[in-house]
């Protein structure tokens, strides 16, 4: 295993047990064990828990982007169906984890926003960014006449950010989909105008 691959292993590994227990509840001996490698190797690539934690929040973003881009950018379809495929994507993602796991972003700022100003300006940053996104597509969409023309893009982009992560909770503490498709049926009919 190379270097890269060495932390890349790591930072997965600890974004899985992040996703299962929480920030708070995942040890660096817990990470390098379920990776198997040794503190050194934690030691030579982070300087310490939260600059691990950072670290796993950059990668998980990364990966999410490239992910987020591939659906809202596909101009083989219309923004309407991309901004779909992502719901479908997210239900598809929630089902397959049993509802263990929801948003590792929005479980990291229901868990650290509040304590950790670093952590929450990174995660604020990455949710920026996928608002941006949404909008992007919704504004593309306005234009073409697909949703209702008086739509404001930025407001619909936060609302399908904020109403989505919200969804995604009341779904793990449901262990059903049930919140994530109501939320769908609502966002395209209420605030896309689309029946």
């Amino acid at each position: 295993m190379t270097s890269n691959d060495t932390r890349n292993h790591i930072l997965q590994t600890g974004a899985d047990l992040i996703g299962q227990k929480g920030f708070g509840a995942t040890g660096i001996n817990a990470v390098l064990t379920s990776a198997g490698v040794p503190k050194g190797s934690f030691y030579h690539y982070f300087s310490s828990k939260n600059d691990f934690g950072l670290a796993v929040i950059d990668t998980f973003a990364q990966e999410y982007d490239t992910e987020l881009d591939q659906i809202l950018n596909d101009t083989s379809r219309s923004c309407v169906d991309r901004i779909r495929a992502y719901f479908d994507s997210g239900l598809k993602t929630m089902s397959n984890c049993e509802f263990t796991r929801g948003c590792l972003i929005g479980n990291l700022g229901q868990e650290l926003a509040g304590q950790n100003e670093t952590f929450r300006r990174r995660l604020d940053t990455v949710f920026q960014g996928w608002e941006r996104r949404f909008e992007l597509c919704i504004e593309e969409a306005r234009l073409a006449g697909d949703v209702d023309e008086f739509i404001n893009p930025a407001d619909a982009a936060s609302f399908l950010l904020s109403g989505w992560e919200g969804a995604i909770l009341r779904a793990k503490v449901l262990k059903s989909t049930e919140p994530m498709e109501r939320f769908v049926r609502v966002f395209f009919r209420q605030c896309l105008g689309i029946t």
